[in-house]
This record gives structure tokens, sequence and C-alpha cells, in this order.
């Protein structure tokens, strides 16, 4: 248990201190609404009216984030095996091998829906 005690103490500041933050903002901020300040902000951009129902979002904004997603997964699982692989031997280049053909083809299938091209 003695090894996770900095790890819990790190995670009590950082909630400190987003908390702390988050209290000060709302304490020392400015009150005065209008109706300019409510408004969703776009970037500079006079904000579009959008559909009762929400509207559609493209199929590129979906294969980015799956994009994101698998190339994170796979730098969150190759740190940890590249400091562990003398320990481990060949069952663990074996495991990443299937590891990286599986990241292979989902890169191979958002490469084929378009994913890659930024029109």
């Amino acid at each position: 248990m003695d090894l996770y005690v900095p790890i819990i103490v790190l995670g009590a500041l950082a909630f400190a201190f987003a908390a702390f933050s988050v209290a000060m903002a709302a304490l020392t901020g400015p009150k005065r609404w209008n109706r300019a300040r409510l408004d969703a902000y776009e970037c500079g951009i006079e904000p579009t009216p959008q559909p009762v129902g929400g509207g559609r979002f493209p199929i590129k904004y979906y294969l980015t984030a799956m994009l994101f997603i698998v190339f994170d997964i796979e730098i969150i699982f190759l740190y940890p095996w590249a400091v562990a692989f003398n320990r481990m031997g060949i069952f663990a280049l074996v495991e990443m091998i299937l590891f990286i053909v599986a990241v292979l083809v989902a890169y191979a299938y958002i490469w084929r829906r378009g994913g890659l091209e930024w029109d």
C-alpha cells in the first residue's frame, strides 16, 4: 500500500487544485450576464441555428475520433511493454505482434473509409 500513497496524494492535490480554481473563478469572476455572453461561441463565427433534434455529424468526425483512440491506446500499451520487455521474453513479443496487427486492421479501416483525407 505504501507504493500507492504518492499516487493518491498527487490525485488529491490535482482534485483540490481543480476545485479551488473553479470556486475562485465563480467567486471573483464578473457577474454581468447578457445575451451575447450566454450565446454559443464558435471561434468568432456567428452561431448557426441547429435543428430541434440536433444536427447530423459527418462520418469524418467519428473516424477522426476513432483514429485518435486507436493510436492513444497503442501508445498506452507500448510504453510499459518497452520498459518490461526483457523480463517477459518471447511471450511479450508474440503478444505485441498480435496487438500491432489489430491496430493495423483499425488503421486500414480508417484509411479505407477516408478518415485520413482532410478536405
